[in-house]
């Protein structure tokens, strides 16, 4: 089954200069935990709940002067709209992501998948990338 078959096609990108509070009204409005961010027409990150709460709360930003740029994710781990779920369900393990944009082959932001999206059409992928994603990462071995 290809991807685009399972994927959330109405998908906002955020500009990277808009407050975390901006990005956090959104995700409420929307009820999602990740946007993808998005200069000139191109994907260069992701802001979730979580880099949120992390990057900002915890540090103690002000949430109307921090910027989306200043939290996200600038490595962004994508697929395109015609990869096997199987697939994107390795993606999202070898990632350890629950969320992953879908492109087209002209390289243009067409949706996005979750493991949510998976679990409801593939749940023998969904249930290989949950066991990758809940692997404990590298970083957190070494502690």
């Amino acid at each position: 089954m290809q991807i685009q078959e399972i994927m959330t096609r109405s998908v906002d990108l955020i500009d990277p200069d808009a407050t975390i509070c901006e990005a956090a009204r959104k995700m409420r409005a929307d009820n999602i935990g990740a946007l993808p961010v998005g200069e000139n027409d191109r994907l260069i990150g992701m802001v979730t709940d979580r880099d949120i709460a992390m990057g900002a709360v915890a540090e103690e930003r002000t949430a109307g002067n921090t910027t989306v740029r200043e939290v996200m994710s600038e490595r962004v781990a994508y697929c395109y709209e015609d990869d096997d779920a199987s697939h994107v369900a390795e993606l999202m393990a070898k990632h350890q992501v629950r969320r992953l944009p879908v492109i087209n082959r002209d390289k243009r932001l067409v949706g996005i998948v979750s493991l949510g999206d998976l679990a409801r059409r593939d749940g023998h992928s969904a249930g290989f990338a949950l066991e990758g994603v809940s692997e404990p990462s590298d970083e957190q071995r070494r502690m």
